[in-house]
């Protein structure tokens, strides 16, 4: 494969191409929250901080909150109109484990419904991934079979080399946006020897691990084990963040607001962390906290793999680093009894 390189101080131009073409989003610490967000047109400076978004790539895709039409009533009844069609979106510097949740979000959002929002924006996006060569002491992302420099749920695949950037093609979206991208050089041995290496010491730093053999049995023979729960849940607090800023979590609530005759139908992400969670169609059939923190982790490890074969967990750490009382996963698999 014919291996592409550029110079960092080049790479503004570089997204200023694809501009032309995609709405381009990058690393963005404005606001509140680290997520990928609209490329300025000008700035690169989030190579100078980007480890990863605290808010995923997934917001991209199924945003925290989303119109998904309006409605208007008469003596007719109702009239509906939908939101506009959006361009292509191209995610810059989106890190392996968060292209990976995107491949696990694919399977629930195409399984029993083809889902009308969240697949025209992840059909026509292009993903440019950016290897992951600083990992978190929180990511255990090794131990789901995903390496922090490797990818191959991207397009196009950039390894920081020093001064310059390999630029890898992985899916055909990637090699047409190649052929469309002027003023590459190519990469050398030497290009693809460091790059190589880069990886392979990035992948060493990943020390935190989990042992995911025999890992549903373990689940399942410890489901009714209420002494294990409650101590598991005893520090957490519901405050949904693990849910929220995890890849993979997808369950949203929907509502309308309306003033006199017009309207509009809104999804927004919910968390079963909640204890309203489900209540507005029905009972929450997990009253107690420790139900509720037994359905999060049942579901990544245990849930998800019988229905689609895959744990929905790429091993970010997010929950973990960003958990105000300081819960792990980790921790809790490790000491799973059984």
């Amino acid at each position: 494969m014919n291996h592409k390189k550029i110079n960092k101080k080049d790479l503004g131009n570089l997204l200023h191409q694809w501009s032309k073409d995609y709405t381009v989003s990058v690393p963005s610490s404005e606001g509140d929250t680290a997520q990928m967000g609209l490329w300025d047109g000008r700035d690169i400076g989030f190579l100078d901080w980007y480890r990863n978004t605290a808010k995923p790539p997934k917001a991209n895709f199924l945003p925290p909150v989303e119109e998904m039409f309006r409605f208007q009533k008469d003596k007719g009844g109702y009239h509906l109109d939908l939101p506009p069609e959006e361009g292509q979106q191209l995610i810059f510097g989106i890190r392996p484990c968060d292209a990976r949740s995107l491949a696990i979000l694919d399977d629930i959002f195409t399984d029993a419904y083809q889902d009308p929002y969240y697949l025209p924006k992840r059909n026509s996006a292009v993903l440019v991934g950016l290897g992951c060569l600083k990992p978190y002491d929180s990511c255990f992302c090794t131990s789901l079979g995903i390496s922090p420099g490797e990818s191959d749920d991207v397009d196009l695949l950039l390894t920081d080399i020093g001064d310059q950037f390999l630029i890898e093609e992985i899916s055909d979206k990637g090699k047409q946006l190649m052929e469309l991208t002027a003023e590459l050089e190519d990469a050398t041995e030497d290009d693809t020897a460091r790059a190589r290496e880069a990886k392979g010491k990035a992948h060493d730093k990943v020390t935190r691990k989990i042992d995911t053999q025999h890992l549903r049995h373990k689940l399942l023979s410890s489901f009714e084990d209420e002494t294990y729960w409650e101590k598991v849940a005893a520090k957490c607090i519901a405050c949904g963040i693990c849910t929220f800023l995890c890849p993979t979590c997808h369950c949203f609530d929907i509502s309308d607001e309306m003033v006199k005759k017009e309207g509009a139908r809104f999804r927004c992400w919910d968390s079963c962390a909640f204890p309203l969670y489900t209540k507005m169609p029905m009972e929450n059939p997990r009253e107690e906290k420790w139900q509720r923190v037994r359905q999060k982790v049942c579901h990544k490890f245990e849930f998800y793999p019988m229905a689609f074969d895959v744990i929905a967990c790429t091993g970010c750490g997010r929950c973990i680093r960003l958990c105000p009382v300081n819960w792990d996963i980790c921790q809790t698999l490790a000491q799973l009894p059984g």
